[in-house]
């Protein structure tokens, strides 16, 4: 019984919707039609559009002569001022494509389609039969006769398909749950209007949804502001938008293509030139105010710098491959000194209520307010994710479970890489109108034992570390942490990152600078429309790792993926300062970085095999060259000055498609040089085309 009352509720709901929607949709309206109900609507102006073509339309002589029999479908819209205009024909040949367009210029201006009221743009079809064949008329589903209905139905064809509606795409990705691509050029284009006094928003967790910067930052006024006026069809889908978007009642959707094509030259090089050519093809939309979609597909070959090119086959992964590109995967060989190096990213989000978001995936994640991330960065390879975002009073929960690669020959069995998981907890509080805690939680462990996503990890409480020891002291890696964010003003505020990844307080009072008090910290500052220029932003950062920071007992269970830290992309055993400059006019932008840092690296020569600390693959329990007395910086002590210049032009804002030039120099000089770490001097110039849906990051 309560089945059937279910069910009778969900059939009651599907009617209603459906009646109600029919009263907000309304077809457009030729003057005989103006008396009719607004269920009849759409019959008659289909039979009043059929009678015009087929007293209008003229067969082409040479169309009678060769006796063709066929259909000519005509794709046509109706605006806003009710005029009739042709968007494609398909037709057997030209002649009757121009005859169509030709009759179709003869339409009357009607009354426009009607959305809640609101004249709006609609997308119809019409098929015309050669021979000209007078239609049977299109009869108003409210009065067939249910006797008549299958004689009716085998008479005419069902206008289903030529009435979908097509709407004006205007923008809805700008309110959507849709991710916006994490960029830290596109995010400083709102991220003064997301940190003011009193917001009760939270900045850490990254990337963020349209629908959350659209409560403090205006989208869709700043896509406005950037328009081109460009009437044309080549000039519209080169300048302002999406090269196809399908708007319908309820759902849109969007394609575009992805180009990342640049050229440059670095010296010192092995090759006369460096480039890259990524083709690829992105789909985003949504199905209701719930659920949006999004997925990406990149084909790229290239060829970097020789420093950028000796660090990604220095992390290359077993089975033969020569590379694994930071932040984007696995690399094939491509002709003799280049790569190969496929990607593809996808989510799906579902948004419930106003209070939960979820979220399945294939990409990266980013947790803080600064350049870097010591919790989670976003320098790796995309992996699986399923994420949990909980928001509601002054907090906002995520937790991220995440399966993860090893790609060391060590742990490859059967040419199948380790499988590993991460589960991430992060409490985002907002204390006051201006200060903002955060609470991180992060536990690995490896598919050992065939143990698989272990359940007992799932648990969402955060600090609840006593999970990773029930069912062995050796099962898994936790990291815990602490964010903090002060706003002094809408202009200027502070932020910074605690990571701790293991302590001992017996060491620690001993003060004998033990090697198990593993730490990291950041401080960070930001400077709004710094000097009251608006829309430049200034920052300032220090990042301190300790050494064997990220790494573990057991190298599979580390903080990392595919070779690559899922903190800091320096790994352990460093100290690092970043002043960034970030401008933007208009479609025009420049960004500045200078990076200084002293990294402690390991030997690995036939004199010294030790463990510094600095290596995260590397068994914290094994090799160390001392116990106590440990520093951060030790080792082969390295500085690092890397200064990054880039500016250009925003081609398409849809794509976030850019013109750009840029100036990489970085200054690398170890104390002692060694085969893999030596003294050298690189400056790289770049300029391409690229749409910037990601970071890439070349300061390694």
């Amino acid at each position: 019984m309560k089945k059937l009352l279910k069910i009778a509720i969900l059939l009651l709901s599907v009617h209603s919707w459906a009646q109600s929607n029919r009263e907000r949709e309304q077809f457009p309206v030729f003057p005989k039609c103006e008396r009719q109900q607004s269920e009849n609507l759409e019959a008659c102006f289909y039979n009043e559009l059929q009678d015009f073509v087929f007293a209008n339309f003229k067969v082409p002589q040479e169309t009678t002569d060769k006796n063709y029999k066929g259909r000519v479908i005509v794709l046509f819209e109706v605006d806003t001022a009710g005029v009739f205009k042709v968007q494609y024909v398909d037709a057997v040949d030209a002649s009757l494509a121009e005859e169509s367009k030709r009759v179709f210029g003869f339409l009357p201006k009607i009354k426009p389609a009607t959305y809640n009221g609101n004249p709006t743009y609609a997308k119809y079809t019409i098929s015309i039969n050669i021979p000209l064949e007078k239609q049977a008329a299109v009869v108003a589903e409210a009065k067939k006769e249910k006797t008549n209905a299958v004689i009716k139905d085998r008479s005419r064809e069902l206008t289903e398909f030529d009435s979908i509606v097509y709407k004006k795409f205007d923008n809805p990705q700008l309110k959507s749950h849709l991710n916006i691509p994490f960029s830290h050029s596109l995010y400083a284009q709102f991220d003064r209007a997301l940190n003011q006094v009193g917001s009760n928003n939270h900045t850490a967790s990254k990337p963020y949804t349209y629908a959350e910067v659209s409560r403090y930052y205006d989208l869709e006024q700043a896509n406005k502001m950037i328009q081109k006026n460009k009437q044309g069809w080549w000039g519209r889908k080169l300048w302002n938008e999406n090269l196809v978007a399908i708007q319908g009642d309820g759902y849109w959707f969007t394609m575009n293509p992805i180009l990342d094509l640049r050229m440059g030259k670095s010296d010192p090089g092995k090759a006369d030139y460096t480039y890259q050519n990524t083709r690829g093809v992105q789909v985003q939309g949504e199905i209701g105010k719930e659920l949006s979609f999004t997925a990406s597909i990149y084909e790229s070959q290239g060829r970097f710098a020789d420093y950028y090119n000796r660090y990604a086959e220095s992390i290359k992964p077993s089975g033969g491959n020569p590379a694994v590109i930071p932040g984007i995967g696995i690399a094939k060989r491509f002709k003799e000194d280049a790569y190969d190096f496929p990607m593809a990213e996808a989510n799906i989000s579902y948004t419930p209520s106003q209070f939960i978001n979820l979220q399945l995936g294939y990409g990266r994640n980013f947790l803080g307010d600064g350049y870097r991330s010591l919790l989670q960065g976003d320098g790796t390879s995309p992996y699986p994710f399923f994420k949990i975002n909980t928001n509601f009073w002054k907090i906002k929960y995520t937790n991220t479970y995440m399966w993860l690669k090893d790609v060391r020959p060590e742990v490859t069995e059967d040419n199948t890489y380790a499988t590993k998981f991460m589960a991430n907890h992060y409490l985002s509080w907002n204390v006051t109108k201006r200060w903002n805690l955060g609470f991180f939680e992060s536990v690995v462990w490896a598919n050992q034992n065939n143990r698989g996503f272990d359940a007992s990890f799932i648990n969402p409480i955060i600090f609840y570390r006593a999970v990773e020891f029930s069912s062995s002291s050796k099962s898994g890696n936790a990291l815990l942490g602490l964010t903090s964010k002060y706003k002094f003003s809408n202009q200027i505020q502070l932020y910074g990152q605690f990571l701790l990844d293991e302590f001992s307080i017996a060491d620690m009072k001993a003060g004998d600078q033990s090697w198990k008090n593993k730490f990291g910290y950041q401080l960070g500052a930001k400077y709004f429309d710094a000097f009251n220029i608006d829309n430049l932003l200034l920052q300032l950062e220090y990042n301190h790792v300790h050494p064997y920071v990220y790494a573990h007992s057991n190298p599979l269970t580390n903080y990392a993926h595919s070779n690559q830290s899922m903190g800091h992309q320096w790994g352990g055993n460093f100290k690092e300062f970043i002043a960034v400059a970030r401008y933007f006019k208009g479609r025009w932008f420049a960004d500045a970085k200078l990076t200084y840092g002293k990294r402690g690296l390991d030997f690995d020569t036939e004199e010294n095999r030790f463990n510094y600390g600095g290596n995260i693959y590397k068994n914290y329990g094994e090799g160390r060259p001392f116990d106590t007395g440990v520093k951060t910086g030790q080792g082969n002590e390295t500085t690092i000055l890397i200064a990054d210049l880039q500016g250009g032009y925003l081609v398409n804002p849809a794509t976030n498609l850019k013109f750009f030039a840029g100036l990489i120099y970085r200054n690398f000089n170890p104390n002692v040089d060694t085969p893999t770490a030596f003294k050298e001097d690189t400056t790289w110039f770049s300029i391409g085309l690229r749409a910037d849906l990601f970071n890439w990051y070349f300061d390694y």
